[in-house]
């Protein structure tokens, strides 16, 4: 028997996904769609809307939409919901045309209720593996998140707890409740 084998996808692949208001990302040579939902984009807004003003204020560098693809060491590109990368980590000091080269200083995923346990593991080593030195999980569903600092240092945010920024946004509080009202 035959076996057919498929040409791997590229970053120009990816490039060219269709523009239909999906998220799709470049992972182990394929392109592949991630779903989300309303509650899901309200959720990225507010977290946007908070991060970006606390970043504005103190001028510390870029926040980016889950438009934006970072290119994994592995050769994946992903699409967190939420990036931040600090100033001065680009080279020249500018933002790339393109997929970013350098990993995100902190990386924000919020679950949709699709998200299986083992994609979103999976996805948390490889930010970790590149370099990410934050990762934030939030669940609207289970109302928590889940704070990454490696696979061993992990830490749950309740609903009435608070996220902070640690040593990427010295600074930054904010309120879970907050991030996930209706």
């Amino acid at each position: 028997m035959a076996t057919i084998t498929h040409p791997k996808a590229t970053e120009a692949d990816l490039l060219n996904a269709p523009k239909d208001g999906r998220k799709y990302e470049l992972k182990d040579g394929e392109v592949v769609m991630s779903p989300a939902g309303s509650r899901h984009g309200a959720v990225c807004a507010k977290l946007i809307i908070r991060l970006g003003t606390f970043i504005e204020q103190g001028r510390l560098g870029h926040l980016f939409d889950s438009s934006t693809g970072f290119r994994m060491p592995n050769g994946n590109v992903r699409l967190p919901d939420v990036a931040f990368v600090a100033r001065g980590r680009f080279e020249g000091g500018r933002v790339p045309e393109g997929f970013s080269p350098v990993a995100p200083d902190l990386a924000v995923e919020v679950l949709s209720p699709e998200d299986r346990p083992r994609y979103l593991l999976d996805r948390v080593g490889e930010y970790l593996d590149a370099g990410v030195s934050l990762v934030w999980i939030v669940d609207p569903k289970t109302r928590t998140a889940t704070v990454y600092r490696s696979l061993t240092n992990v830490r749950t945010v309740v609903e009435s707890g608070d996220f902070d920024g640690e040593h990427i946004l010295p600074g930054f509080r904010c309120s879970l409740a907050d991030i996930l009202a209706e």
